[in-house]
Formats: C-alpha cells, structure tokens, sequence
C-alpha cells in the first residue's frame, strides 16, 4: 500500500473520532489525489494555526489531532517533490523524517482516545499485514 493510502486509512479510522473534520477531510481527500499534495504546504499553516489555538487553550484532543495532521500535510507536501527556487509561493519542503512520524503521531492520537486497540489506525501495525514485518 503507497504512503498516500496508509495515511488516507488513518485519517479515516480517526474521522469518527473528532468533532472538527474540516482538514483531516482535506487530507484524506490528498491521500486519493496526488495533484492536490502540492496544496498541503498551505494546508499545513491552516493547521498550525489551530494547534497554536488548541495549546493556548489547552484542548488535548485537538493538540493531539492537529500534531497528526501537521505531519500528515508536511509528508504530502514533500511527496510532491518541491523544487528550487523556494519563494513564498513555492516553500522550501520540510525535515525528511516527517513521513517518519506519521505513525507515532497516530499510535499517540490513538492511546489518547483511549481506545481498545490502539495499533487499529494502521494495517501496517496489524499482525496480519504483510508490511508489518517492515516495521517491527
């Protein structure tokens, strides 16, 4: 399964789980169209922005979606593969290992929901899933 699925498949097991949708649906709908990655770098400072307001107001639930988000949008954003010259209209891409943390994230975002399963966001972290021999 392509990095753009597997986060497509979080954010769709996470959907039910949070009461503003508005750019988790964004990222979902990225992780079905590769022409609107590009779009995630902005996508990203929309997010940031409600994370600054989540800490400032100290609402766990969304620091903890938002801080998925973020790494879900810099890992699309730099699956476009940005190029030189970096401006305000085409950025710089983030810090290589972002793709890194997307499963963290998720395993956090997980336990903090409480749920039973807590490896149930991803199939790569099923015992049954080919793929996750690759990460154990």
């Amino acid at each position: 399964m392509s990095t753009a699925a597997l986060i497509g498949e979080m954010v769709s097991y996470f959907l039910p789980y949070c009461d503003d949708k508005s750019t988790l649906n964004e990222i979902l709908t990225m992780s079905k169209n590769d022409e609107q990655w590009s779009k995630a770098h902005d996508l990203f400072s929309r997010i940031r922005a409600k994370t600054l307001v989540a800490d400032r107001t100290h609402d766990a639930h969304s620091q903890f979606q938002y801080s998925f988000e973020e790494i879900c949008a810099k890992t699309f954003f730099n699956l476009s593969l940005p190029t030189e010259p970096f401006s305000r209209d085409s950025p710089a891409p983030f810090d290589e290992d972002s793709p890194f943390w997307v499963i963290p994230l998720g395993f956090q975002f997980a336990r903090f929901l409480g749920l039973d399963d807590s490896y149930a966001f991803t199939s790569l972290l099923s015992k049954d899933s080919e793929d996750s021999s690759k990460l154990m």
